[in-house]
């Protein structure tokens, strides 16, 4: 007869809920306290930078190798859920610091691993996806941004749009096209450094949410950089960005979960204290069932966010993105706990009545925060295709 510790299929191992519990006690100290403050100004969370660079939790990512802490997909989801639970802005830290890099992990060649890697395992750099354009959203292999090669080097121009942490990091990982005439497979992609001459940015975007994290067009003109700063062969770049968004997707979903999981904690709270008709509101039905829909949503995302980064994990040791159906459960997980997060961050305002739609309570920032993660990485509809098309 199997014990209770033999059936372990379907529950983190003891190291992920450790971790869990030292990243969660560290969000609360040392981030929390700046989340309001953070969504207010508008302003970088440079406080939760240097409490991540100082616990090695900003890109757990990077493979021992590079010297990093060679983390797998699931501890990052876990990361990054626990950041998101108390600010959103500062969780993608984690999360773009492994979008950005994760290219130059899956394709690029040892010294570019070498070469930028170990910066960002070190925590004295930042790493930022350049991948959407202005006329380039959904449709990505739209792209208008070239690279022309002269000689020893390459040439950029072009502009990208809605590029997370730009201004703030300093390596950049660019999708160029390099031959026009063969759409995606004519795109290419490079590591473009923050001082390379001819990088500029434009004003930060004013958004509805996670207003910590600067998202800024960058400008590409006359860029000239090394051709050995190419990630991969000469058109490989579209199927590398393609693959990396596979394995990046979970990291959103996480984001999600993280999100819902403090708006759902927060008001179960309120609801246990708030008193109307004589008792605490937490007593009636009709709000009780609220909460119940809550939390069995959030159950469903993590189940299915938590499988699909063990899928990650099997693909990046060695296993086929194919054989795993990687492709349709991070689209999945992505999708679902985006929607669920939404659906539970607005409940939990409802919950809380006037007060929640008020900056005094942290509900109305997690509802406006919640609403991102339905478009970018690719919009939930786009989930929708990408899923239809990679049926398991």
């Amino acid at each position: 007869m199997a014990g209770p510790n033999d059936f372990d299929l379907y529950r983190p191992s003891e190291e992920h809920e450790m971790l869990r519990e030292s990243v969660r006690a560290l969000a609360e100290a040392k981030i929390a306290p700046f989340a309001a403050e953070v969504d207010e100004q508008g302003r970088f969370p440079q406080e939760a930078l240097d409490a991540l660079v100082a616990n090695d939790l900003h890109a757990v990512h990077v493979p021992e190798s590079c010297g990093g802490a060679g983390a797998d997909a699931l501890a990052t989801v876990i990361v990054i859920e626990e950041v998101a639970r108390v600010c959103a802005s500062s969780s993608l830290i984690p999360a773009v610091n492994k979008l950005g890099s994760l290219p130059v992990v899956l394709a690029g060649s040892e010294e570019l691993k070498q070469k930028y890697l170990a910066p960002l395992a070190r925590g004295e750099v930042m790493f930022s996806y350049c991948l959407s354009e202005p006329d380039a959203g959904s449709d990505a292999a739209g792209m208008k941004t070239r690279a022309v090669r002269d000689g020893d080097t390459y040439v950029l121009n072009g502009v990208k749009r809605w590029i997370t942490n730009a201004g703030v990091s300093d390596y950049y990982t660019v999708m160029a096209v390099t031959d026009p005439e063969k759409r995606s497979r004519g795109i290419s992609a490079f590591v473009v450094e923050k001082g390379d001459e001819g990088v500029s940015f434009g004003a930060p975007e004013k958004k509805l949410g996670i207003k910590g994290s600067p998202t800024r067009e960058v400008y590409f003109d006359n860029v000239r950089i090394p051709a050995d700063r190419m990630i991969g062969a000469e058109g490989t770049g579209f199927a590398t960005a393609m693959q990396t968004l596979d394995h990046t997707r979970i990291t959103i979903a996480a984001q999600a979960l993280g999100i819902a999981q403090g708006a759902l904690d927060y008001a179960k709270g309120y609801v246990a204290e708030r008193k109307q008709f004589g008792k605490p509101i937490g007593d009636f039905q009709g709000v009780q069932f609220m909460l119940a829909d809550m939390a069995m949503k959030l159950a469903a995302a993590r189940q299915l966010t938590y499988a699909a980064a063990a899928r990650s994990e099997r693909v990046t040791l060695g296993g086929s993105g194919k054989d795993e159906q990687l492709t349709f459960y991070g689209a999945a997980a992505k999708c679902y706990a985006s929607d669920a997060a939404m659906e539970i961050t607005t409940d939990a305002v409802q919950l809380l009545g006037g007060y929640g739609y008020t900056r005094d309570y942290p509900l109305e920032r997690m509802m406006r925060d919640a609403k991102i993660t339905q478009i970018y990485e690719g919009t939930n509809q786009i989930q929708r295709i990408v899923m239809a098309r990679n049926l398991p």
